[in-house]
């Protein structure tokens, strides 16, 4: 189906096509969620470790409410299946909007969801391994013999999950920037003339992901996202360099 024959269908029938692949995601985060709780001890001990490895000997995390440990794994368990299901919603966000493209668009397919599952999980496992532990580190340094930290689990597990997340998404920053160059909305020499204005649009977006207002845990979180920022701009000029190939190709064959 190419783009002419998706404009001629109704609007139902792509609300329809939305449905669909909304309840294969909910189905698929359903099965990964109950996987995932069977390991939830595992997964509880996981989470923690970038918090314990931080806290003075002697500390420990503490809970408020009588329900609040069920429900505190219950979270776990959906973050993770959200985690190991990422490839299966992006190749269903594909689906729902692969319609809407040309046949020879369609062979990205399988780039997209590698690549975008790729910088999703990537950017996770760098929040986890790098950014969280020196952010603790550093709050926790603020501890003294009269000052000493008590954690809310539901308060932590709260502060890592949305900050995890922010990773994962923003790392998805070169798809974007692929996607908005094959739509002619971008080019490299947008992207090199306003990298200073791109810079700042990515401060911005890191106060507003990060959940924590301190200037250290969005300078965290920019620095990569400058580099992506950078990696979007080679992406950008070989996908021009190949759409320039593909337009001599095509002047080539009607010549013959």
């Amino acid at each position: 189906m190419d783009r002419a024959e998706d404009e001629k269908l109704p609007l139902t029938t792509h609300l329809q096509e939305l449905r669909t692949r909304l309840v294969h995601i909910l189905v698929a985060v359903g099965v990964g969620f109950f996987a995932c709780y069977y390991f939830k001890e595992l997964l509880f001990k996981i989470i923690t470790r970038p918090l314990v490895a931080v806290l003075p000997k002697g500390s420990h995390m503490i809970f408020t409410g009588l329900p609040e440990a069920f429900f505190i794994y219950m979270k776990i368990a959906f973050f993770a299946s959200l985690l190991i299901t990422s490839p299966y919603t992006l190749y269903q966000i594909w689906k729902f909007i692969s319609p809407g493209l040309y046949k020879s668009e369609k062979k990205y397919v399988v780039p997209f969801v590698l690549t975008s599952s790729s910088l999703f999980i990537g950017g996770v496992l760098f929040g986890y391994f790098f950014v969280i532990p020196t952010a603790f580190e550093f709050f926790i340094a603020f501890s003294s013999e009269f000052l000493k930290p008590m954690v809310s689990f539901r308060e932590y597990l709260s502060f890592t999950m949305k900050f995890l997340l922010a990773f994962g998404v923003s790392f998805e920053l070169p798809v974007f920037i692929f996607f908005m160059t094959k739509a002619g909305i971008l080019n490299t020499r947008i992207l090199t003339s306003y990298r200073r204005y791109a810079i700042l649009v990515i401060f911005i977006v890191a106060a507003v992901l990060t959940p924590s207002p301190d200037a250290f845990s969005q300078i965290l979180m920019a620095i990569p996202l400058m580099l992506l920022y950078e990696i979007g701009i080679v992406v950008a000029r070989r996908v021009e360099k190949t759409a320039g190939k593909d337009k001599e190709a095509a002047v080539e064959g009607e010549e013959l």
